[in-house]
């Protein structure tokens, strides 16, 4: 079950990095974007801290607060709970 659970965020957190990417590619091309609520959604599924590394890897929605304070916010509310877990 760790190894699962290991695998899936190695995962999830790849397509957090690879959607940054992605999307500011598109962006310099002035292509279509992946939509932010997307962006946020891989987050929220524990993508949070390779959305977070592709943001500041790629200086892509660096000039929007919601991404600025959304990002951490998500990844330190799923840590906590993670850790919260691991305790129990």
């Amino acid at each position: 079950m760790t190894y699962f659970i290991a695998a899936y965020l190695i995962c999830i957190n790849l397509a957090g990095l690879a959607s940054m990417w992605l999307d500011k590619r598109k962006a310099i091309r002035h292509q279509w974007r992946i939509p932010e609520a997307t962006l946020f959604f891989i987050a929220l599924l524990g993508g949070g801290l390779g959305s977070i590394v592709g943001m500041q890897l790629f200086r892509h929605k660096t000039r929007h607060w919601y991404f600025v304070w959304g990002m951490p916010a998500i990844f330190f509310t799923e840590l906590a709970l993670a850790i919260r877990f691991m305790l129990k």
